[in-house]
C-alpha cells in the first residue's frame, strides 16, 4: 500500500509539471520565456453623435467632450452631420482634422445638399420623416456598436455639455445596464422622467424635484432616461433594446430567445419616438434604467418649440454659460478659432453706462463677473469701491461725514460698519459720476448678482416699458422685500410695479434725475446705509424717525417683476461672504432712541412661513467688496474728492 501511494503521488505531481509547464521558471530549450499580457484597464466605448444646426454650441460642446477623462484610444466616435443650413459641418471637419488621430477611430459621414425634411415647417419642427430618420441613424449607431463588439454606447446628444471630466469612468463604474448622469438646465428640464403616464408622456412628481435639486442623493431607478445614456453592451441588451417602433412591436409579438419579459407589457400603441420607444423596450424587459446625481456632471439645452427662432437656442446657451460661471467659476476655454461661433456682441442693454462695483482685493469676484459679462454680452466699466477696512473714524471726521443719530441696525442691533461706509460711498461716487458726465440712464451693479435667464432681453423688456410710461429715477433690477404688501403693477407695463420697503442694492438703474436727486439729499450728513437711504428717498421707509432726517423724499421708484437679479449666496450658506457686515463698527455713541428690530416687525409684520428666510437672507447679502488699497491711485483720487467736494 506504501509502494502504491508512493507512485500515486509521483504520477500525480508529474502530471502536475506537465499542465502547469507554461508557468515554470525554467525557460525551456528553443522557446523564450513569455510576458504575460497587462490586462486591458478600460472598456471600449462607442460615442454615437448626430448633429444638425449645432454651431452655436458645438464647440463648446466639442471642448467639453474633448476634456472628458477616459482614454480616447478606447473611445470610438460614430458621427453623422445633415440637414445643415449653418457652419456645423465645417466645425466638425475642422475639429476632426486635429483630433481624430486620437481616438480608436472615427466613422464620420455628413450631407447637407437637403437643408429641410418634407412637411418641416420650421427648423425645430419635427415631422414623421425627420423622426423616421433619427431612429435609423440610431439603429445604424446600434448595429455598429455589435459589429465592432464594443463593451458600452454612450449616447450623446450635442445640446449636453458635460463639464465634470470624470462623468464618462463615474457612469461605467455604477455598473448599471442603463445608466444617465443628472444634468442640469435654465429651469427644471432634466434628460430623465420619474413617471410616465399610460400613453407614454411625461407625468410630474414629487421625487422628480428632490431628485433634480438633490435633496436626496445617489442612483435611482427610473423610467425613461434620454440624451445623454450609456449602455453596457451585453448579449441582452444588444438584442432587446431599440429606437424603432416597428422593431419594438415585433420584439414583444415574437419572445427573444425564448425570454417571457416582454409578455408583461400591452403591444406598443405610442407615437414614432425615438426616446420613448427606447424606454418602453427597457421597461418591458429586465433592462433596469438609473441616473445618478451623484455628482455635478453637466448641463442640457431644453428643447424648443416650434416656432422658436436660432435666436432663442443661442439666449439659451448664454444663459448656461452664465450658470456654469456661477456654478462652476468659469467656462473652460475655447480654441481661439471657435470664437468666432460663441460669444455674443457687447452692450448696454440700451443705457448710456454699465457700473459694476467691486473691491480692488476681491480679483476672484471681479475675474468671475467679468466672465459672466462676457457670456451675457454685457459692456461693464468696473468701477473700484471705497474700501471699509481703510476708513477710520478719523477720515470720516475731517472729511465732515456724519452719521444719523440714533440708527442702529434693526437686525444685529448695531452701529453702522465700516464696511456699510464703504459700501455707501461707493454708490455715492457713482451717482456724482452720473451727474458730472451727464449720464441719463445707468445699469449699477454689485459684484455678488447672478443674472436671470434671458437678462439682456428681459432688461431691456422693462427699459422700454418704463420709458413709455412715466419718467423714472430708480428701478430695481434685483432687490428684497421687506413687507408683505400689494406691489401693483404700473399701468400700461407687463413687468413693472410700484415698490415697496425694500433691502438690496445689488442692481438698479438710476436716471440722470434720479443721482440729483439723491445728492441733493446730502446724505453724508445723515450716513445711514445705503439700503435704508434709498426707502427712505422713494418714501416707503417704515421708520419715520429716520425720515425726518430728509424733507424732500419725491424720489420716483419702481421694481422689475419678476426681478432679473439675485444674490450668488444667501447668509449662511458655502461661499458667502460680507465685507459689510464683516467690517469694524463704527465707534459712534450708542444713543437711545435706536429703532430695534422688534419695532420694525411690529410696524410690519412678516408672516411666519417667510420671517425664517427673509432673516437668512437679510442686507447681510450685500457682499460690498469692492474696497480700494489705501495707497492706490483710485484711492487717492476718492480721498482728493472727498476732502474737496465742496470746492468742485
Amino acid at each position: 500500500m506504501a509502494t502504491c501511494s508512493f507512485i500515486c503521488k509521483v504520477t500525480i505531481f508529474i502530471w502536475i509539471c506537465f499542465m502547469l509547464n507554461s508557468l515554470s521558471c525554467e525557460v525551456q530549450p528553443g522557446q523564450e520565456a513569455q510576458k504575460p499580457k497587462p490586462a486591458r484597464r478600460y472598456p471600449t466605448v462607442l460615442i454615437p453623435l448626430l448633429v444638425r444646426n449645432k454651431a452655436h454650441i458645438l464647440p463648446l460642446f466639442l471642448t467639453y467632450f474633448q476634456n472628458i477623462g477616459f482614454p480616447k484610444k478606447d473611445i470610438a466616435l460614430w458621427i453623422r452631420s445633415d440637414h445643415n443650413s449653418d457652419s456645423s459641418t465645417e466645425i466638425l471637419e475642422n475639429w476632426l482634422r486635429d483630433n481624430a488621430d486620437l481616438y480608436f477611430s472615427v466613422d464620420f459621414e455628413h450631407d447637407d445638399s437637403v437643408q429641410r425634411y418634407q412637411n418641416e415647417s420650421t427648423p425645430n419642427d419635427w415631422p414623421l420623416e425627420r423622426f423616421n430618420h433619427i431612429i435609423q441613424l440610431k439603429e445604424e449607431a446600434l448595429a455598429y456598436g455589435r459589429e465592432k463588439h464594443a463593451d458600452y454606447i454612450f449616447f450623446l446628444d450635442i445640446d449636453v455639455l458635460i463639464t465634470h471630466s470624470n462623468t464618462l469612468l463615474h457612469l461605467i463604474r455604477l455598473n448599471k445596464d442603463v445608466v444617465a448622469p443628472m444634468l442640469l438646465s435654465e429651469g427644471l428640464y432634466s434628460n430623465f422622467w420619474c413617471a410616465m403616464t399610460p400613453d407614454y408622456y411625461y407625468q410630474r412628481t414629487d421625487e422628480y424635484k428632490e431628485i433634480y435639486n438633490v435633496n436626496k442623493e445617489g442612483v435611482f431607478r427610473v423610467p425613461m432616461v434620454h440624451s445623454a445614456v450609456l449602455i453596457r453592451w451585453t448579449y441582452f441588451t444588444k438584442y432587446s433594446l431599440t429606437f424603432d417602433r416597428r422593431t419594438l412591436i415585433r420584439l414583444e409579438e415574437v419572445n427573444i430567445n425564448g425570454l417571457k419579459e416582454y409578455q408583461r407589457c400591452r403591444t406598443y400603441d405610442g407615437p414614432v419616438d425615438d426616446i420613448i420607444v427606447f424606454a418602453v423596450a427597457a421597461n418591458c424587459t429586465s433592462v433596469e434604467m438609473y441616473v445618478s446625481n451623484i455628482l455635478p456632471y453637466g448641463y442640457i439645452m431644453q428643447p424648443l418649440d416650434v416656432n422658436d427662432g436660432l435666436d432663442v437656442d443661442k439666449q439659451q446657451l448664454i444663459n448656461l454659460r452664465a450658470n456654469i460661471v456661477n456654478d462652476l467659476g468659469g467656462v473652460i476655454p475655447l480654441d481661439e478659432h471657435f470664437d468666432k461661433y460663441i460669444y455674443p456682441k457687447k452692450t448696454n442693454i440700451t443705457l448710456d453706462h454699465i457700473y459694476m462695483i467691486n473691491l480692488i482685493r476681491r480679483p476672484h469676484r471681479r475675474d468671475k463677473m467679468f466672465k459672466l459679462f462676457e457670456e451675457i454680452g454685457l459692456d461693464v466699466e468696473h468701477f473700484p469701491a471705497v474700501d471699509g477696512k481703510r476708513l477710520t473714524p478719523e477720515l470720516l471726521e475731517a472729511d465732515g461725514i456724519k452719521f444719523m443719530p440714533g440708527y442702529e441696525d434693526p437686525y444685529n442691533h448695531r452701529k453702522m460698519t465700516m464696511g456699510e461706509v464703504g459700501c455707501f460711498l461707493s454708490h455715492y461716487r457713482i451717482w456724482e459720476k452720473i451727474v458730472a458726465k451727464q449720464q441719463k440712464e445707468v445699469l449699477i451693479l454689485e459684484d455678488d448678482v447672478r443674472f436671470q435667464p434671458y437678462f439682456k432681453e428681459n432688461a431691456e423688456r422693462v427699459l422700454s416699458q418704463i420709458r413709455k410710461i412715466v419718467k423714472y429715477d430708480l428701478v430695481y433690477f434685483g432687490r428684497k422685500r421687506l413687507k408683505d404688501e400689494d406691489e401693483p403693477k404700473v399701468e400700461g407695463t407687463e413687468n413693472l410695479v410700484h415698490i415697496g420697503y425694500s433691502y438690496w442694492t445689488l442692481g438698479y438703474v438710476i436716471s440722470l434725475e434720479g443721482a440729483r436727486k439723491l445728492l441733493a439729499a446730502n446724505p453724508l450728513k445723515n450716513l445711514l446705509p445705503v439700503d435704508e437711504f434709498l426707502p427712505i428717498m422713494y418714501d416707503r421707509h417704515p421708520n419715520e424717525t429716520w425720515k425726518s432726517y430728509f424733507f424732500q423724499r419725491d424720489l420716483w421708484a419702481f421694481s422689475a417683476a419678476p426681478l432679473l437679479l439675485y444674490p450668488t449666496h444667501y447668509t449662511g450658506e458655502k461661499g458667502y461672504i460680507s465685507d459689510t457686515e464683516d467690517s469694524e463698527v463704527t465707534l459712534t455713541a450708542k444713543t437711545n432712541n435706536a429703532h430695534l428690530k422688534s419695532d420694525r416687525e411690529l410696524e410690519f409684520p412678516i408672516p411666519a412661513e417667510t420671517e425664517t428666510k427673509q432673516q437668512e437672507t437679510t442686507k447681510e447679502t450685500q457682499e460690498k467688496d469692492d474696497f480700494l488699497d489705501l495707497n492706490s491711485p483710485e484711492m487717492e483720487e476718492l480721498l482728493f474728492l472727498m476732502k474737496h467736494r465742496n470746492e468742485l
